[in-house]
């Protein structure tokens, strides 16, 4: 009688292994922008073919408020304790603490005056939140839902998180950003306790693409479509800023987040700006922003030191291409007293995109994010202001002094680069 031998077993289990990783690679796998892009006209007049290559439309009309540190919550709070019809709640993180406390009170006051309330948050991110919270949110009446659980049906997908943070409020107004609901984000960015962060407040027809992202997730989620006038009702022009949203994730193509930030690097003539906690760009985003130098133009960009991240794996990571970009005349600097947790790029004190992309590939590739795109020189220059609050304190990374680290550091910066992708 013929037996199979326990080698046997081992390899046939190995290649299946080895044949699920191709195959879910192959289904995820997209071709990354090739970044030639010639164009003589100014960013602030290509706003049709940046929010057209983000498969979005830039509208008109609308008003941007730039809220930073915990002051946020402050506003969030209040507009969620005035909604009249819906709160539309999706985050990353929500971690047990006085902020979580404060904002499902508030969400279930509302849905107990019979307002709706949808709650999406991530499985992963939020996997810490107590099971009471949201079984009393539940019986308040919140839909309270968790994006990607592990099972079965998600084996494909266990690596996409849903990273955005927005809240939408009666269709009528709408919150973008970086805040996370942990304590963490409370305070000033005092010290290391405290981070840093920014998100906008819109009103404005803009809010529409707004509900429209939470709805890709939570119909997705739950098969529920909303309609009617509580969820998008008629919103007239309230300003003059045009803004268009960037979060679509087409089949074999690049996703909106990462076209639409790469593609602005070659559009900038004089000065790129970058605030982002996690910023490890790949060669095609080097290459832009070292051509953008040649080019003439000012390119800054700050992010946490190791001692101020929530993750210096991650940092060390970002170090692999110190470098390079220095070498290639771009400014670094390193902030070491807290996170800095704000995802900001502006253009030619013009242009901006805000949101909750980070500069890496898991939020470019993988994660559901969402960035806004502003053309308004106002806001610009509040998100200018920020940058240089904090890189007064931000020491610069010179080429002499990082050539002479030590072999150690370098070898770390190459292991954690090798795991950037999972990080």
């Amino acid at each position: 009688m013929f037996v199979l031998d326990s080698a046997f077993w081992f390899w046939l289990l190995l290649g299946l292994v080895v044949l699920l990783v191709i195959v879910i690679w192959s289904i995820r796998r997209h071709r990354s922008p090739i970044l030639h892009v010639q164009c003589e006209s100014t960013i602030d007049k290509l706003m049709p073919s940046l929010s057209g290559l983000s498969l979005s439309t830039a509208v008109d009309g609308n008003t941007v408020e730039v809220l930073q540190n915990g002051a946020f919550f402050d506003v969030l709070e209040e507009r969620i304790r005035a909604a009249q019809h819906s709160v539309h709640f999706e985050t990353f993180l929500w971690k047990p603490g006085a902020l979580g406390t404060r904002l499902a009170t508030a969400l279930m006051e509302r849905a107990r005056a019979g307002v709706v309330v949808r709650l999406m948050l991530d499985a992963q991110g939020s996997k810490t939140i107590e099971a009471d919270t949201v079984e009393r949110m539940r019986e308040a009446g919140c839909k309270v839902k968790f994006f990607h659980k592990r099972s079965i049906y998600t084996i494909g997908v266990l690596n996409d998180r849903d990273h955005r943070k927005m809240v939408i409020i009666d269709g009528k107004e709408a919150f973008v950003g970086g805040h996370c609901v942990v304590d963490d984000w409370l305070g000033d960015a005092e010290d290391k306790l405290h981070f840093s962060d920014v998100s906008v407040w819109l009103h404005g027809p803009v809010v529409h693409s707004i509900q429209g992202a939470f709805s890709e997730n939570w119909t997705g989620e739950t098969g529920e479509v909303f309609v009617g006038d509580e969820f998008y009702p008629v919103l007239e022009k309230v300003g003059d800023v045009s803004i268009f949203a960037a979060y679509v994730k087409p089949e074999n193509s690049a996703p909106a987040v990462k076209l639409l930030h790469h593609t602005a690097l070659c559009l900038a003539k004089k000065r790129i700006w970058i605030q982002n906690p996690y910023f490890i760009p790949k060669k095609e985003a080097i290459a832009a922003l070292v051509n953008a130098v040649k080019r003439g133009v000012d390119v800054r960009v700050m992010m946490p030191a190791t001692s101020g991240s929530d993750s210096p794996t991650v940092q060390h990571a970002g170090h692999y291409h110190f470098e390079q970009l220095l070498e290639g005349g771009v400014r670094l600097f390193e902030y070491p007293h807290t996170l800095l947790h704000q995802k900001i790029m502006t253009i030619d004190g013009c242009w901006s995109a805000v949101g909750s992309t980070n500069f890496d590939d898991r939020s470019f590739d993988t994660n559901d994010e969402i960035s806004l795109g502003i053309l308004d020189a106002g806001v610009a220059a509040q998100f200018d202001a920020v940058f240089e609050r904090y890189v007064k304190r931000a020491p610069e990374v010179t080429l002499a002094k990082w050539k002479k680290r030590s072999l150690g550091v370098k070898f770390y910066a190459a292991a954690a680069y090798l795991i950037h992708d999972i990080l």
